[in-house]
């Protein structure tokens, strides 16, 4: 299918679909070899490679829906993004970060880009000035994401494009937290676009994946440090992927009214301090995302009247239907303390300058009906609120 101006849910379940079908099956066949001839064909398909059958369905799916022009698979996230950072960086380049990032993100920079002599800078996303502001001769990517894990802050992906674009930056974006359902920073300039497709894209938090959508010319720069790197993934876990993007327009669309609904409930109840979500008129971020975000996205957080991590502990444990669990963007609803799972390989200190509270928690929202995940959470709040009013008097 190539005509990528088809409505995204058309092209979530037949852009990229495989047409040499022996079967005539609906579905694309899974080509479990690890060994493909080479005789007489223009290009030998091998895993490593990132060019097998069902490898490249997935990437053609994706293209159509971030509307690139190439892309790769990788076996996480993670390896997106290193092998991103790996391929368009070098000894004595510098690149400039948000510093509201994912925390596995922070920990690559921090603990890898040194050995490589590669030099970094973080900076707030708040105003595209301080991007400008921490410029250098040797800058050569600029990498931001958006809305960012975990306190949802939204970046001005147009802003940074056109003065990435400028300066002859190569921009970056991670765009896992949105999906390209809500948001297409191609569209906007960006240069690469990254998924942990772990998380909405996979959707049932039973598979591990990541993407990268580019320009062809990049994709070969990229390529070129991939093959080495070898975050390939397998030929049964991408015919679990393309299974699962066929849902993706519904899910994340029942995801972000889930979201703007708990969220509401969330900022009027009074026993919580404040509520991080794009799509409250109150967000900092809210006429930005609505600019560039066609929905907002299954991803909040909010910070409970609690005191510290025990805290927030005991009131996960109170909840019925929401489970505490790592990962996000799975159709059921999860929920984690960013300071134990996603952040916690940050220092105490940098948790805090990147207003990462103890008490903060993060929710996944999934695809249950919204009055039901209204009343766990109401009821956890409840009980928390007899619990300290017990305590206190126990004192």
């Amino acid at each position: 299918m190539k005509d990528i101006n088809k409505d995204k849910a058309t092209l979530c379940v037949h852009a990229g679909a495989e047409s040499k079908n022996p079967a005539y099956g609906v579905n694309t066949p899974v080509y479990t070899s690890s060994a493909f001839g080479y005789l007489d064909t223009p290009e030998t398909p091998y895993p490593r490679y990132f060019n097998t059958p069902n490898q490249q369905v997935i990437v053609n799916k994706l293209c159509a829906l971030e509307k690139g022009e190439a892309g790769l698979l990788f076996g996480s996230g993670m390896a997106a993004i290193s092998t991103v950072m790996l391929s368009l960086l070098k000894a004595g380049d510098h690149v400039v970060l948000q510093n509201d990032l994912y925390g596995g993100t922070y920990h690559f920079i921090e603990y890898e880009l040194e050995k490589f002599g590669i030099q970094y800078t973080f900076v707030s996303q708040a105003d595209t000035a301080n991007f400008e502001a921490a410029l250098r001769p040797n800058t050569k990517l600029v990498y931001i994401e958006t809305p960012s894990n975990p306190l949802l802050k939204v970046t001005d992906i147009k802003a940074v494009a056109q003065w990435a674009i400028s300066k002859n930056i190569v921009s970056v974006i991670d765009n896992t937290f949105a999906s390209p359902i809500n948001q297409n920073p191609i569209s906007l300039g960006i240069d690469v676009v990254i998924h942990s497709g772990t998380k909405y894209l996979g959707g049932h938090s039973d598979l591990s994946f990541g993407v990268v959508i580019t320009t062809a010319a990049l994709k070969e720069n990229i390529y070129r440090s991939a093959i080495n790197l070898g975050g390939n993934v397998n030929a049964a876990t991408c015919g679990l992927i393309e299974r699962s993007l066929k849902t993706l327009a519904l899910r994340v669309q029942k995801q972000n009214e889930n979201a703007q609904a708990v969220a509401s409930f969330l900022q009027q109840h009074a026993q919580v301090r404040a509520v991080y979500y794009p799509g409250l008129e109150s967000h900092a971020g809210h006429a930005l995302a609505s600019q560039q975000m066609s929905g907002f996205g299954g991803m909040l957080s909010f910070e409970p009247m609690l005191s510290g991590l025990e805290e927030t502990e005991a009131f996960m444990r109170k909840l019925r239907l929401i489970t505490p669990a790592v990962s996000l963007g799975g159709v059921e609803t999860l929920i984690c303390s960013p300071a134990r799972t996603s952040h916690s390989k940050m220092t105490a200190e940098a948790r805090r300058t990147a207003g990462v509270k103890d008490e903060l928690l993060r929710v996944s929202i999934g695809i249950e009906s919204a009055e039901d995940l209204i009343e766990d959470l109401a009821q956890a709040l409840e009980k928390m609120k007899t619990h300290k009013v017990i305590s206190q008097a126990a004192l």
